[in-house]
């Protein structure tokens, strides 16, 4: 049996909001390992929903920029806030979000692409590492365009213009006015900020995904002590309702709470005498999937815990 460290029980305990003693049942149940022991509290209706991508695990910012039809955005992580509010690394987001509108989502050539001044982003963000001294990384990027409408960003949580922890782009097709196709993005792009959908569509939902959930689904509705005909038909309920919230087109607008977003799109399209169509979305949340370092305070649960930690 694997041994069940304070630091795992900790992270446990913060991803899923479940309690010291189950999170610590959870792991022994599942031989330590973090995401059968997620499922296993998710089933038991002791964690509300999985958060790994929910949070935020490192510091940085997230940069967005626009430019006509074209929009991207990018991250680059530092090891502290502190360094986020730092000028100098704020001028680099910025300048790496504008060249990544160019570049596009490939990471590799945004680094060796020439930054303002002389020298690649590459080298300017090592040189950087060495006056700020503080490690820091351009982890990712994505471009959007369309060939006649609409990009529109939005920052959630901004430090600075065009800047902060989530960064949202929104791609509008259509030949409806600009000022009704930025209007209907920012709405959108303020939504999905806040909703975090998985997909535009429920049938573009990640297969291995919609597997979890179901045997989630599966594992609480057995737990009723129904019939198995009436346990089938609660996990398809469950799993269609899982699609439904999950896919940006079929989310109830946050705006109201009561209008699917699809009929939001359409609605504008008809008050502006044009089609609007919502081709594709990004959103990045600063750190989202990156493992955080552990903190002292594992240390703490293990004393209140009795958990004990390994010997270094």
């Amino acid at each position: 049996m694997a041994e069940i460290t304070a630091a795992s029980v900790k992270e446990l305990r913060e991803r899923t909001g479940a309690g010291m003693m189950d999170c610590k049942k959870a792991l022994a149940e599942n031989n330590g390992e973090m995401e059968a022991s997620v499922d296993w509290l998710r089933a038991k209706g002791l964690a509300a929903a999985a958060k790994k991508s929910g949070r935020t695990a490192a510091e940085g910012l997230v940069g967005v920029a626009v430019s006509g039809t074209r929009g991207a955005v990018v991250e680059v992580n530092s090891e502290t806030d502190f360094v986020a509010k730092n000028e100098q690394f704020q001028e680099f987001v910025r300048e790496v979000s504008q060249l990544a509108l160019q570049t596009g989502g490939d990471v590799e050539a945004l680094k060796g692409a020439a930054y303002p001044g002389g020298g690649t982003v590459e080298e300017k963000l090592t040189n950087n590492i060495a006056t700020i001294g503080e490690n820091q990384s351009l982890r990712r990027a994505a471009l959007l365009e369309v060939a006649e409408g609409a990009v529109v960003s939005y920052v959630h949580n901004a430090v600075a213009p065009n800047m902060g922890k989530i960064g949202v782009l929104v791609a509008l097709e259509g030949s409806a006015p600009a000022e009704t196709l930025n209007a209907l993005g920012k709405q959108l792009a303020m939504h999905i900020a806040a909703a975090n959908p998985l997909a535009l569509h429920a049938d573009e939902l990640d297969a291995e995904l919609l597997e979890r959930e179901r045997a989630i689904a599966n594992e609480k509705a057995k737990e009723s002590g129904k019939p198995a005909n009436i346990v089938e038909k609660m996990v398809e309920g469950a799993i269609a309702k899982f699609k439904k919230e999950s896919a940006l087109l079929s989310q109830l607008f946050v705006m109201d709470n009561k209008t699917p977003v699809s009929d939001v799109v359409s609605q504008a399209g008809k008050d502006a005498g044009a089609p609007v169509h919502l081709k594709a979305f990004i959103r990045f949340q600063l750190g989202e999937g990156i493992e955080k370092a552990q903190s002292d305070f594992a240390a703490e649960v293990a004393a209140a815990s009795g958990v004990p930690q390994p010997v270094a």
